[in-house]
């Protein structure tokens, strides 16, 4: 676990240093720095035109009141999704069990011992006769009725495959009774029952590592759910930018001043800043809450399944706010954002959709540990992975790894592509015309 704490530290540095190798090269050749007001010069120097298109884009996403409402909305689901079951959990319900019959002490202790194995609470009833508890039974007062200590009476049928809390309390209550028969048919003496009452399990052992546990699925869950809502919120925010600036000519007046690759990559980076923000206070304002309102929900939480789904949430988000910004130059109104949206949006839909279905199994596939090595799968699939313990620290660190060097290439493909198809207005630029001219 350490080692692959320490991976993801380097992953999360190596990819600072490389974006800050990219904002280095954009700086060179340069045109000409137009006249400003001094504070923008001097925040020119320090950081270059590519840190004043994310200070702007920063400026607007933070200000805007969809932003203010999203993030409301985000936090009040998340207080919801902690705050209900934690207020569920403390009411616990207890079964009425109608006794029928002499029932002695140690065996009405037995049962309330049986029902707390099964995580619940019973209240022994007695029962005038076998009419009054039947037509207590009936009418819902009772659960179930003990009959002479010998035999257990249901309003329904419980089959063996009922996993519900009444039929695990019908079958606790009926396996107590018959080992308490069979104790006394053996005739074993009083040292002889308390000797075999008390036996204890033997222990388990597996040839395979044991799957997570509940509160580890639902952390992996809210995990992924968070990854899938950032990237398609803040990708969405990426594309539709892109599009109102072009369709807008305002992308013109800032070309004049600022390279292509300054302002594309000065774009994303403010939106990425702006997501992961965001995604720092969900998860901060989710684990204060867990804490203060005792919920188990986030209980057993390793920090390292934490720190994978952040790191996984900043290298999915560098991979695909290439492609939608190049997806964004392309477009000039809003229905043609809706048509290239969706085929974008299909890796994400497949990979969150599938990684849920895992998660919640707890049986990785050979086919899903391949999904976790392709940079369109693997913000979901890598997560899930790390969660289940099913992946080392240098399986981590591959993906990663090729998950950075497919951002390379992905990013200087879409900066091409901006380059050529940002000022073609008047009609959606073909795929085939943007081909055949970096083929150029």
């Amino acid at each position: 676990m350490k080692q692959l704490i320490r991976v993801i530290i380097i992953v999360v540095v190596a990819a600072g240093v490389l974006a800050l190798r990219l904002w280095r090269r954009g700086r060179r050749g340069r045109p000409a720095r137009p006249a400003g007001t001094a504070r923008g010069a001097a925040l020119g120097r320090l950081t270059g035109y590519t840190g004043l298109v994310a200070a702007r884009e920063i400026r607007q996403r933070i200000r805007g009141r969809m932003f203010r409402i999203g993030t409301l909305v985000i936090l009040a689901v998340v207080a919801a999704v902690i705050v209900i079951p934690a207020l569920n959990s403390g009411k616990a319900q207890t079964y009425r069990v109608g006794v029928v019959g002499a029932l002695s002490a140690p065996l009405r202790a037995a049962v309330v011992a049986a029902s707390r194995s099964i995580g619940t609470t019973v209240r022994l009833v007695p029962e005038a006769g076998l009419a009054a508890a039947r037509a207590d039974l009936r009418s819902g007062r009772v659960s179930l009725v003990i009959l002479d200590a010998r035999a257990v009476e249901v309003s329904k049928p419980v089959s063996a495959t009922d996993t519900s809390t009444s039929g695990q309390l019908v079958r606790a209550v009926s396996t107590t009774l018959g080992v308490d028969e069979a104790v006394e048919s053996a005739r074993l003496s009083a040292a002889q029952a308390a000797r075999l009452a008390s036996a204890r399990p033997l222990p388990v052992t597996s040839l395979q590592r044991g799957s997570a546990s509940t509160s580890g699925r639902n952390t992996t869950t809210v995990g992924l759910v968070l990854v899938f809502v950032m990237l398609t919120q803040y990708n969405a925010w990426t594309l539709i930018g892109v599009m109102e600036e072009k369709s807008s000519r305002v992308v013109e007046v800032l070309l004049a001043a600022v390279r292509p690759v300054e302002l594309l990559g000065g774009k994303v980076l403010g939106i990425g800043l702006v997501a992961f923000a965001q995604a720092g206070l969900v998860v901060a304002f989710a684990l204060v809450l867990a804490k203060a309102v005792g919920s188990d929900l986030l209980h057993g939480t390793a920090p390292v399944a934490l720190a994978s789904t952040l790191a996984w949430l900043v290298l999915g988000y560098a991979f695909y706010c290439w492609v939608y910004a190049a997806a964004g130059s392309m477009a000039e109104r809003q229905d043609q954002v809706q048509s290239l949206a969706l085929p974008l949006s299909l890796p994400l839909i497949f990979g969150y959709v599938i990684s849920l279905t895992v998660a919640s199994s707890g049986n990785p596939s050979t086919f899903f540990d391949v999904l976790a090595y392709l940079p369109l799968t693997a913000p979901f699939a890598m997560p899930a992975l790390v969660s289940l313990g099913a992946v080392t620290w240098w399986e981590f660190a591959a993906s990663a790894a090729i998950s950075v060097v497919c951002t390379v290439g992905v990013a200087r493909l879409a900066t091409g592509i901006y380059r050529r198809a940002i000022l073609r207005t008047g009609r959606r630029v073909r795929i085939r015309e943007l081909v055949s001219g970096l083929a150029r």
